[in-house]
């Protein structure tokens, strides 16, 4: 099982870059990137809540689960 970040195909949609939505959402550049990235082993909730609020996006638009191939 694995879950795909897609935070970087909304953020092209929103026409918004990692310093912008850094200064909006108030995490560090380095922890989007992280995210964007698909480095990150975890998020917070509230984070995940502020990034949508901020991108006007659900949940489901930031993350995609791919099954293990069998």
């Amino acid at each position: 099982m694995s879950i795909n970040v897609t935070l970087d195909v909304m953020l092209a949609k929103r026409k918004t870059s990692v310093t912008q939505l850094s200064e909006q959402v108030g995490i560090t550049m380095s922890n989007i990137s992280i995210l964007k990235n698909g480095k990150a082993k975890a998020i917070k909730l509230e984070t995940l809540n502020r990034i949508c609020e901020t991108l006007n996006c659900q949940p489901g638009d930031l993350l995609e689960y791919i099954p293990d191939k069998e």
